[in-house]
């Protein structure tokens, strides 16, 4: 059957392994997302609701991936099947999610590209215009910038699993977290007048990230930050959408696979700490309260370079690590989407990685331009189910993080819980004679709190409530 091929190839322990699970993880979300969520969300409170979540519901999610993936050393697209004839489905849709996520993943890695260099070339000021990114998406460059992205992953997922994957991930996540903590002390020391003679610091911005915010606060606004903290995990950990069953099937049976889900959780959300640590005193130094409002692009590619040329010379410093540290966030997360596509294309087709790696690219090359022409030529507004509107890249990310993740969580979540059974999981976590400490916590959360949580998820995606 197609899909039914062994892996082949894998990491060559468990240091390896978890450092490219967590590249996975640490993603875009974790430097965008959570920071605002936290500075919106009650700073402190949020903080203890996604720490608390991350340790419960993160982790039965990421270790039921990792599970099928390593007991069956296959990619998503055989894996469920070999299981239990039938379930193949969920293996096509945890297949049809990468596919998707990498078509604009790549656009958004251009994007970063661009500011690099930038930034090297004419300093901050040009960034920092109110115009520049909306002029530069609107145009061509971006389908070049996307290319020498695309070309970057393609040359890491050519040399394989442990000469590209692994090799990738112990050079990038120590740089990473070595370039976050070194802004991050350096936001802390910031100062700022503005023209009313409001005099702002970092450690203020600190006190607004880390101190719980009880302003306000009533059932609707606490249960809003308890989703808006699900749905963080739920995406940060690159869960249902076929990558960590991929990784998974990558690990050695000898690995210990508890120690390794509750390391690649703890790295994911101490990354994702950190990046709040310089996103929300940096934002606060500089535009207060009103600043921290704004998300996704609109903060890393027009706040936050006006807030590097506000700095002066040194600005230009922290806006090049800066924008290199979220290339290698997105270059992490993008080479582990694009290993999944290539597993699971080389399964079915059964040529070549290499063969394979060529072709993806070709076709993704393709894919993601027609994704920057769609601020361009292909240029169209539509309005999304949960009220939001968007562009063809917002569309791609609404039916790819907000209904086909869900759902295969919450199918993934039965298959599972209902019908294999959570022992199938407890097993080859047990591998090697480890014992699984968290089976009570595991066997409740999968069978009755995970297929609950994602149906809520799935019917906020729809419009059906809003909070």
């Amino acid at each position: 059957m197609a899909g039914d091929k062994k892996q082949s190839g894998g990491f060559s322990g468990k240091i390896g392994f978890v450092l490219a699970a967590a590249g996975s993880a640490v993603g875009l979300g974790n430097l965008w997302r959570f920071p605002r969520c936290a500075a919106v969300g009650g700073g402190g409170l949020y903080l203890v609701i996604y720490i608390v979540l991350a340790f419960t519901l993160g982790i039965v999610m990421l270790t039921t991936d990792i599970a099928i993936g390593r007991s069956t050393k296959k990619s998503p697209l055989g894996a469920y099947s070999s299981i239990k004839k039938g379930w193949g489905f969920l293996g096509i849709f945890s297949f049809i999610v990468p596919v998707i996520i990498l078509s604009y993943y790549n656009v958004i890695g251009g994007w970063i590209l661009k500011y690099i260099v930038t930034f090297v070339t004419t300093g901050a000021s040009k960034a920092a215009e109110d115009s520049y990114f909306t002029d530069f998406i609107t145009g061509y460059e971006p389908i070049l910038y996307m290319g020498i992205f695309l070309v970057l992953n393609a040359v890491i997922i050519f040399l394989g699993v442990n000469k590209g994957i692994e090799r990738m991930s112990k050079i990038l996540m120590p740089a990473l977290l070595v370039i976050i903590i070194f802004i991050g002390v350096y936001s802390l020391f910031l100062k700022h007048e503005d023209a009313d003679g409001v005099m702002r610091t970092g450690w203020e911005g600190l006190k607004v990230y880390v101190v719980p915010d009880f302003t306000g606060l009533d059932f609707p606004k606490l249960m809003k930050i308890i989703v808006d903290a699900i749905s963080q995990i739920f995406f940060s950990l690159s869960v249902a959408m076929g990558i960590m069953i991929t990784y998974g099937s990558y690990v050695k049976d000898d690995v210990n696979m508890n120690s390794s889900v509750k390391q690649i959780v703890f790295f994911d959300t101490l990354i994702a700490f950190l990046a709040g640590l310089i996103i929300i005193p940096t934002v606060f130094t500089f535009q207060g309260r009103d600043g921290l409002q704004t998300a996704g692009p609109g903060l890393v590619f027009q706040a936050l370079p006006k807030i590097f040329n506000a700095m002066g010379p040194f600005g230009i410093v922290v806006g090049i690590l800066f924008f290199l540290m979220i290339t290698f966030a997105a270059l992490t997360s993008s080479v582990s989407i694009f290993e999944t596509i290539t597993a699971d294309v080389m399964a079915v087709t059964k040529k070549s990685r290499r063969l394979v790696t060529i072709l993806v690219t070709i076709g993704y090359f393709v894919l993601s331009a027609v994704i920057c022409l769609g601020y361009n030529k292909l240029f169209f507004n539509v309005k999304l189910p949960n009220g939001s509107s968007g562009q063809i890249l917002d569309v791609a990310d609404y039916l790819s993080n907000n209904i086909m993740m869900p759902l295969i969580a919450f199918l993934s979540s039965i298959f599972i819980g209902w019908v294999v059974g959570p022992k199938y999981v407890k097993k080859e976590m047990e591998k090697g004679g480890v014992k699984y400490r968290l089976y009570g916590m595991y066997y409740v959360m999968i069978k009755f709190i995970v297929p609950v949580i994602m149906l809520i998820l799935l019917l906020q995606a729809f419009g059906a409530f809003s909070l």
